[in-house]
């Protein structure tokens, strides 16, 4: 076991991604999705005309450039994303939810909500904002 308070809250926090990760990874299953497509699909469900460079989609989402391809290939195949060209620089591509991947991310959205809630389910209201608040600070 770790010998200092930072150490072992690493070590917390990693359990706890873990934890998150088994929890909404099965629920998001049930559509037909795992996390990293629901947080790619989210991100593009929230952007400006539902559209995004691959390389800013990349960073929301805490993905390589090629980590974020790896993620997007298949889903284009599926028709939940669609790439387009850029107008203002033919060397950039877009991504672009397709109205079936609109349609995934609003029903998964109700599953993914309902699982971080009960996550949680353990702390108080002031706990979890409390908790929330220090989150926003650590990953500024």
């Amino acid at each position: 076991m770790p010998g200092n308070v930072e150490a072992g809250l690493v070590i917390s926090i990693i359990n706890m991604q873990s934890k998150i990760q088994k929890r909404i990874g099965a629920a998001l299953s049930a559509h037909g999705i795992g996390l990293s497509e629901y947080l790619a699909l989210n991100q593009l469900y929230i952007a400006k005309n539902q559209k995004m460079r691959r390389s800013d989609l990349a960073e929301k989402v805490g993905l390589s450039p090629s980590g974020v391809t790896r993620i997007l290939n298949p889903m284009e195949k599926i028709g939940l994303v669609e790439k387009e060209d850029n107008p203002r620089d033919a060397r950039v591509s877009l991504v672009v939810l397709s109205k079936a991947g609109k349609k995934i991310t609003e029903e998964a959205k109700i599953s993914f909500e309902y699982d971080s809630s009960a996550l949680f389910e353990s702390l108080e209201k002031e706990e979890l904002s409390t908790l929330s608040e220090l989150l926003k600070v650590l990953t500024k």
